[in-house]
C-alpha cells in the first residue's frame, strides 16, 4: 500500500465547535421563513443535507426537500461572517495537532489527510481556520455535508477526489475514517474503509466497539496510539 487516505470528522473529533453552526442554522431559517427556529433534530454523525431536511420537516415546512438547496446556498454565503465567533468558541481537542503533524511525516505509507464531515464546506473552513488546523489537511479532496444525505456516499466522493489529485486508488482499507459516532463507523464499513472510533463526542467507547470499528481510542492524546490505530499496526480496541 503506497498511500493512505485519512479522512477526519470535524465536530467532536478534531474540535468542539461551540454554537457557531447552530447560530448559522437559526439565521438562515429566519431569513427564509420569517420566524425563529425552535427545534433541531440530533446532528451527531449526520450530514447538513439530512439535518436541514429533518429540521424543515419538524418546523412544518411543506415539501421540505424543495428548500434544501436554497438553505445550503444561504448557509455557504453566511458562514464566513461567523469567523470571529468561531475564533472565540471553537476549541481543538487534545492531541489533534500532534496527530495531524505526525501523520503528515509518515512515509510508509504516505498519509494524505482531509476531512469527511457533515458540515458544508464553508462552515468546515470557518471552524478549522479558527484554530489553525488547515496546514496538514487537503480540503480540496474532502467530502462535505452538502453533497449527500447519506454519509457513506461522502466516502466515494472523497476517494474520487483524492484519486484525481494524487493519481492513486484509495479503495478498501487504503481509506481510513476517524470519527466519534457509530454513523462514522458505519460509513467506513459500508464502503470497505477502515474505521477508527474516538470517544470524544456523545458516543461511549463501548458503542463504537459495538458498531464494528477496527480500532477505538478514548481520545487523540496518545499520538503513538493514534498512528497505530490509523495504520492498523496497533491493538487498540
Amino acid at each position: 500500500m503506497e498511500s493512505l487516505l485519512v479522512l477526519w470528522d470535524i465536530d467532536f473529533t478534531l474540535v468542539v465547535g461551540g454554537s457557531v453552526g447552530m447560530r448559522l442554522y437559526e439565521q438562515v431559517f429566519s431569513n427564509m421563513f420569517g420566524r425563529d427556529l425552535t427545534e433541531v433534530p440530533p446532528m451527531g454523525g449526520r450530514t447538513d443535507r439530512a439535518i436541514i431536511t429533518h429540521t424543515l420537516s419538524l418546523a412544518g415546512i411543506s415539501d421540505p426537500g424543495s428548500h434544501v438547496d436554497t438553505f445550503i446556498a444561504q448557509m455557504a454565503a453566511g458562514a464566513p461572517a461567523f469567523a470571529r465567533q468561531a475564533v472565540q468558541q471553537v476549541q481543538v481537542l487534545p492531541g489533534v495537532n500532534e496527530a495531524l503533524a505526525a501523520l503528515a511525516q509518515t512515509q510508509t505509507p504516505r498519509c494524505v489527510q482531509s476531512v469527511l464531515t457533515g458540515n458544508i464546506r464553508a462552515m468546515a473552513e470557518v471552524k478549522l481556520g479558527a484554530v489553525g488546523l488547515t496546514k496538514h489537511l487537503d480540503l480540496d479532496i474532502g467530502a462535505y455535508g452538502d453533497h449527500h444525505e447519506v454519509r457513506a456516499e461522502l466516502v466515494h466522493q472523497a476517494r474520487d477526489n483524492a484519486a484525481r489529485s494524487y493519481g492513486e486508488s484509495f479503495a478498501g482499507e487504503a481509506t481510513v475514517l476517524v470519527g466519534d459516532t457509530p454513523l462514522d463507523v458505519a460509513a467506513a464499513l459500508d464502503t470497505g474503509a477502515r474505521a477508527v472510533g474516538v470517544a470524544t463526542g456523545g458516543s461511549e467507547f463501548g458503542s463504537l466497539v459495538d458498531a464494528g470499528a477496527h480500532a477505538v481510542l478514548p481520545d487523540l492524546s496518545d499520538t503513538a496510539a493514534v498512528i497505530a490505530a490509523i495504520l492498523g499496526t496497533g491493538t487498540a480496541r
